[in-house]
């Protein structure tokens, strides 16, 4: 992997993190067209680096409601802000423990498995389809259903399941606002990105790789500004309610990607 194919990849997260098109799915299928051969473990390391980029991209699109929610939690009282942070906490169980117990088994789907990432990306389209038909509420996230959507979030580890496809669809299939089920997508997954970094830095396991540090750099740098652009289309989008639209790219991504891949 050169500098520009880090560059390309780290635009193709940024934008599709927040756009339900499958972020991890979309870097799986860059690297097979760029011909990255990166053994899974590389490989799942500079997916990491790039989702760290769009963590980040998140707190400065939200750094009004993060501000909320900290200052919130330290005046310790049961107040809106505290809720919502616990229930930010109940939707990360699921995947803490998917990443934690079969970290392993995840790292080997990131290998250029093409045709599992086509599968993938029709079961995103399915989901995207479904949620585009229910109607939109005033309902609230609860905190079942923080932790239903977190579950959809550990599903969504999987590359070619669109993390913010399937917690979006999963809100909104529940019954919860439109704008509120965004709002809560793009906040869960933050603490779980940063969790991940810190696991792996007192792991040693970033210390492992061979990438360079400037291929790491440009990677982030890419994803970061491509993801404070997305961010902020991917709301107005879910507002006005055109997922079906992601649905069909998905629907066609996933075929082409089986085709190719199958031919190949």
């Amino acid at each position: 992997m050169n500098e520009l194919d880090a560059a390309i990849l780290g635009i193709i997260q940024g934008l599709t993190e927040f756009l339900p098109v499958s972020s991890s799915g979309h870097l799986e299928l860059g690297k097979a067209l760029l011909g990255d051969n990166s053994i899974p473990s590389e490989s799942l390391l500079f997916t990491v680096i790039l989702h760290a980029a769009t963590a980040l991209s998140t707190i400065v699109v939200f750094r009004k409601d993060v501000a909320e929610i900290f200052k919130g939690l330290f005046q310790f009282k049961w107040n809106d802000e505290f809720k919502f942070s616990f229930k930010i906490i109940l939707s990360m169980i699921p995947a803490a423990i998917i990443g934690v117990f079969f970290e392993e088994q995840l790292e080997s789907l990131f290998g250029g498995n093409i045709i599992f990432v086509g599968f993938m990306l029709i079961v995103t389209a399915l989901l995207l389809w479904l949620a585009d038909k229910a109607k939109n509420t005033d309902k609230p996230v609860s905190y079942s259903n923080a932790f239903v959507i977190g579950v959809a979030q550990a599903i969504a580890i999987l590359p070619g399941i669109s993390r913010s496809g399937a917690t979006i669809s999963t809100s909104v299939l529940l019954g919860n606002d439109k704008t509120k089920a965004a709002r809560f997508s793009f906040l869960m997954v933050v603490p779980l990105i940063l969790g991940k970094i810190a696991k792996d830095l007192l792991d040693g396991n970033l210390m492992e790789s061979t990438t360079s540090f400037s291929i790491l750099a440009i990677g982030f740098i890419a994803s970061f500004l491509a993801g404070l652009a997305a961010c902020t289309w991917m709301i107005s989008i879910v507002k006005k309610s055109k997922l079906s639209y992601f649905a069909i790219y998905c629907f066609i991504a996933g075929i082409v990607s089986i085709a190719v891949a199958y031919y190949n």
